[in-house]
């Protein structure tokens, strides 16, 4: 694991969209397409303001996310509004979206032709993940009822339901996770670090993102 601490959280979203830009860069040099998977949330939003802008051949980029919630797409909810928002806008619209929810009642009915959709664009070239403070990433978490599937398992896709989380997932696998080509993981603040911490002890059934540290590019600021 690499880790990267920075002055402050704004300097950092630059950075780490100028990062992911130049990963992306240098793999369609050698690539017909490419594959970018990102969290949902409220942290990467500044990284998807910045990264959308980028001079890259966008239409050559395969973007999807690491997990989402089997919700419509105009819920409050659903992380996919949030990158169509923020991420799939100005010179990124170009980009192809590789959803990861479909209009059926329960993700079980439709994980076979999500998964299907999303194999021809793996390995993942650019994997960007969040974590939160008890240690999940994508919607890998502890406690859960899929949690072993999802760590040790060859499904690329994994249906999962959390104490707390209010409804049912879809989550990459850590299978396709650790296989991505580069990964980077952003984090903020006191709390976020403690866990980051907590994890590097943990085994992954405790702290899930433990499962993707040591290939990984960690990134944080206090605030």
């Amino acid at each position: 694991m690499e880790f990267v601490e920075y002055a402050d959280a704004e300097m950092m979203m630059l950075d780490l969209a100028d990062k992911i830009a130049g990963e992306l860069r240098s793999a369609l040099g050698n690539h017909d397409s490419v594959s970018l998977a990102v969290p949902g949330g409220t942290t990467p939003g500044p990284v998807f303001d910045s990264l959308c802008g980028a001079e890259l051949d966008w239409a050559r980029v395969n973007v999807l996310l690491t997990d989402e919630r089997w919700v419509p797409e105009d819920s409050k909810r659903s992380n996919t509004a949030l990158i169509r928002e923020r991420l799939l806008t100005e010179k990124a619209a170009r980009a192809r979206y590789l959803p990861l929810r479909a209009d059926t009642g329960q993700p079980e009915e439709a994980l076979d032709g999500l998964a299907a959709a999303i194999a021809p664009h793996l390995p993942l070239n650019v994997l960007l993940l969040g974590m939160g403070a008890d240690m999940h990433t994508a919607s890998i978490f502890p406690g859960a009822d899929r949690l072993g599937d999802a760590l040790s398992g060859d499904d690329l896709l994994v249906p999962m339901r959390a104490p707390g989380a209010p409804e049912p997932r879809v989550t990459l696998s850590a299978r396709v996770l650790r296989d991505a080509m580069s990964t980077h993981v952003l984090i903020v603040g006191p709390e976020k670090r403690e866990a980051l911490e907590r994890a590097r002890r943990l085994p992954p059934e405790e702290a899930p993102v433990a499962a993707v540290l040591p290939n990984a590019i960690v990134h944080w600021a206090e605030a």
